[in-house]
């Protein structure tokens, strides 16, 4: 059975154009328990120019967070590059895992930092070494030393901050859930495309 019960229904992939709602060039979003004060704009200039994603702590196991963000990226049609040494040879929804940013041979937009605190100097150090253009710390990590290096170095870089809920957020995608998202227009809102 499908959705409401219907046989055979299925949840197509969304393919219309998606835009960014009130995404204007002053507003930012300072969400209660994150740290840093990002523009919305810059937010979703970077999840619209961004196609590779290096999930940098993705695990092999469906009921970790970062489990859950490599679906929902995948479904939103980037593609997504499992990064875990203890992982590596597995798959993860069929994508095999490699070991280290630098096995990646193709150009990287965004490292995605599911790992401690203590392990983001090195990843940001790679990150630059590659040639990776933005590196996003998942909620609940920060380490500004490392995030200043890799800001001199050229990196975006993007503390404490989920991928998975700032897409929702900024393409109006929550609110269908009742979840306030800092955006308010009497237009009915449309998906964010890339």
């Amino acid at each position: 059975m499908g959705l409401n019960g219907a046989v055979g229904a299925t949840i197509a992939p969304v393919t219309a154009p998606i835009s960014f709602v009130n995404a204007a060039d002053d507003s930012s979003c300072a969400v209660p328990g994150t740290w840093g004060s990002y523009r919305d704009e810059d937010l979703a200039d970077i999840l619209r120019r961004s196609r590779t994603v290096a999930m940098v702590g993705a695990s092999t196991n469906p009921i970790r967070p970062s489990s859950f963000v490599f679906k929902y990226l995948t479904r939103k049609g980037y593609h997504v590059i499992p990064v875990n040494p203890m992982a590596m040879g597995q798959e993860i929804l069929g994508v095999p895992v490699v070991g280290d940013l630098r096995d990646i041979k193709e150009p990287i937009d965004v490292v995605d930092v599911f790992r401690r605190h203590d392990a983001v100097p090195g990843i940001v150090d790679t990150a630059i070494e590659v040639g990776a253009k933005v590196v996003w710390l998942q909620l609940g990590i920060r380490h500004p030393e490392a995030a200043a290096r890799g800001e001199a170095a050229g990196l975006t870089v993007i503390q404490d901050r989920c991928m998975k809920i700032e897409y929702g957020r900024l393409s109006g995608e929550l609110a269908w859930n009742g979840i306030e998202g800092d955006i308010i227009s009497s237009r009915r809102q449309r998906l964010l495309t890339r």
